[in-house]
């Protein structure tokens, strides 16, 4: 399993949200390079980017900040917030990022997923946000009609490899992982997942590595001291 650390940017800074709710916000740094290199010392590989102004209103106002995040860092790095264009999604390959994600686009226009599927394939991801079972878009602030597990049903079948795979409840709560939730996506469905949201502790990593999990996306408890990259990155092996 691959161990994630988040960096979530509003205004040029490190923020985490509880819940993804815009006015409970937490700002950790302010300066996020200092944070990658720290996630490179720790010994991780990948970094998950979110632009949270991006993913409110389909911007890319973070998209310098990332770049100098992806080069001077030199992990693998994702990146996901309001990618909702085929430029954007070039712009961000071509800033070197490993791996795009989209959200509210792959919900709201599968002709869009389907053409960055057949430009860049493996390199195009999907966020799935669930609030209630049901698929959530736009920063997470609206509810779809569109229910979670036949959603990703969908994705595979277009030939999606990868979600991050959010239950919004445990974001930035410190409460753990869904776990049932990912235990059934993992016999169900051949997708690659990156749990995201309540990985709190060092337990939470074993128990998504033992189920089968691709990934986990380790944000807040970074951020408070909860669980170490390293020992992280060590268990996730």
């Amino acid at each position: 399993m691959k161990i994630f650390p988040a960096i979530d940017l509003y205004e040029g800074k490190a923020v985490r949200l509880f819940k993804g709710e815009y006015d409970k916000l937490t700002v950790y740094s302010d300066t996020p390079l200092s944070v990658a290199r720290d996630f490179l010392s720790e010994g991780c590989e990948c970094m998950h980017i979110v632009d949270l102004e991006g993913a409110k209103d389909g911007t890319t106002p973070n998209l310098e900040l990332i770049k100098e995040l992806v080069k001077e860092s030199g992990l693998f790095c994702e990146v996901g917030g309001g990618i909702r264009s085929l430029e954007v999604v070039k712009r961000y390959i071509d800033a070197g990022v490993g791996r795009v994600i989209l959200g509210t686009a792959a919900v709201t226009d599968r002709e869009f997923l389907k053409q960055a599927l057949a430009l860049y394939d493996e390199k195009i991801a999907v966020g799935v946000d669930l609030k209630d079972g049901y698929v959530a878009i736009k920063g997470w602030t609206q509810k779809s009609s569109l229910e979670g597990f036949a959603f990703m049903k969908e994705l595979e079948e277009l030939g999606v490899r990868t979600v991050i795979l959010t239950d919004i409840s445990k974001d930035g709560a410190m409460a753990g992982a869904n776990h049932a939730l990912y235990t059934a996506v993992n016999e169900r469905l051949s997708l690659n997942v990156i749990a995201s949201g309540g990985v709190s502790s060092i337990e939470d990593v074993k128990r998504l590595r033992d189920i089968g999990t691709y990934g986990a996306i380790v944000g807040k408890a970074y951020y408070v001291g909860a669980i170490k990259l390293s020992e992280a990155c060590e268990v996730a092996k």
